[in-house]
Parts: C-alpha cells; structure tokens; sequence
C-alpha cells in the first residue's frame, strides 16, 4: 500500500496528453480544473503540487504538443531542402496534422493564442503563446531569405511581406479547420500560395 501523506506515482506523458487535449479543445480559458482533474486523473492537490498552477499545467501541456503533434512545422528549418520544398512541407504537414480525426483540430498554438483575460496567468500564457508564433516567423522568414539567395525568388521579393502572407495562412488553417473546410480544399490553396514562390524568368 502507498505510504501514508506521500502523493501517488502518475504517468507525467499521460498527464500531459490528457492536459493538452483538453486545453486543446476548448482553450485555456475555457478549460476548469475541474475539467482537468478529469481528464489527467489527479486530484487539485496533486495537479497544484506537479506544476504550481493551471498556468503551469499548460506551459507544459504546450511544451507536450510542440514536442509532438505541433513538431510537424519544424522542417521549415531543414537546411537540407530547398527554402520552397522546406515551405510546401510545412504547410502541407501542418493541414494533414491539423485535421486528422485522432485528436483535436486546428494548432493549439493559433487557437490557445488569443486569450485576452487580464489576469497574471492569462497574461504569461498569451506571451509564450506569441513567442511560439514568433519564433515560427522568423523560421519562415530565414527561409524566404534563403529563397531569394539561392535565386528561387526574385531579388526584389519583400521578405517581410511574402513571410506575412506564409506565416498568416499558416496560422489561418485553424479557422479554416474549425469551420470544417475539406483538407483536399486547404491542401488545394497551399498549393495556390505555393505557386507564387518560383523561380524568376530572366529576359535575355
């Protein structure tokens, strides 16, 4: 038998997956900890204990699904790829990702990224989930630049405005999603954008 006062042992993976489904599906500020006691299976007291907080509880459920489902945008930083076919799989992954039936649609980072609630919690939420999207940004931007150095773009394409137009329609699949717009139609308009990023016809 357990001994007496010392917390019980819990899977912390399964925790977290059950956390970050959760916050996933509704939010964070839509989400009780009620509803997480639920869902990870852990008491107030063993919930406050492990992570400090609810905001503590979903620092690590976001860590949880950018190191898995979430993790499907880091090729955008593969060296090896062309700075285009980097892109194409970027975007492509992250719609197969978004809206496969197995979990939650839409990315937990657009749809969690949005609170507005003044409190501490909700504050320090609200700017990890922005250096999240930053750093996915300047990921996009360091590709484009390398598109235009390689020549796979014109050398007068404004970086910031083509990383605008990447990174806004990558953010925008959520919505896109969640108002239940086929995958064969999100997969058909990444390839419309995709069009844009081509090599130059120089004019002898």
């Amino acid at each position: 038998m357990p001994t007496p006062g010392r917390p019980r042992a819990f899977d912390m993976s399964q925790v977290l997956e059950g956390a970050m489904r959760l916050f996933w599906e509704h939010g964070y500020e839509a989400t009780s900890m009620a509803q997480l006691r639920e869902a990870t299976g852990l008491s107030s007291a063993s919930l406050y204990g492990a992570f400090g907080s609810k905001q503590g509880l979903f620092e690590r459920a976001a860590e949880h699904y950018v190191a898995g489902p979430g993790s499907v945008t880091e090729v955008i930083a593969d060296g090896s790829l062309s700075p285009r076919e980097a892109v194409a799989r970027m975007l492509h992954a992250s719609i197969d990702m978004q809206t496969d039936t197995s979990h939650p649609r839409g990315c937990l980072v657009a749809l969690s990224g949005t609170v507005r609630a003044p409190g501490d919690g909700e504050a320090a939420v609200r700017a990890m989930m922005m250096a999240r999207r930053a750093s996915d940004r300047a990921s996009i931007r360091e590709c484009v630049v390398r598109g235009i150095a390689s020549g796979e773009l014109a050398e007068d394409t404004s970086v910031d405005g083509f990383t605008t137009m990447i990174h806004s329609f990558l953010l925008g699949i959520s919505t896109q999603v969640c108002d239940d717009v086929p995958a064969r139609d999100l997969h058909a308009a990444a390839d419309a954008l995709l069009a844009l990023w081509h090599t130059p016809q120089h004019v002898a």
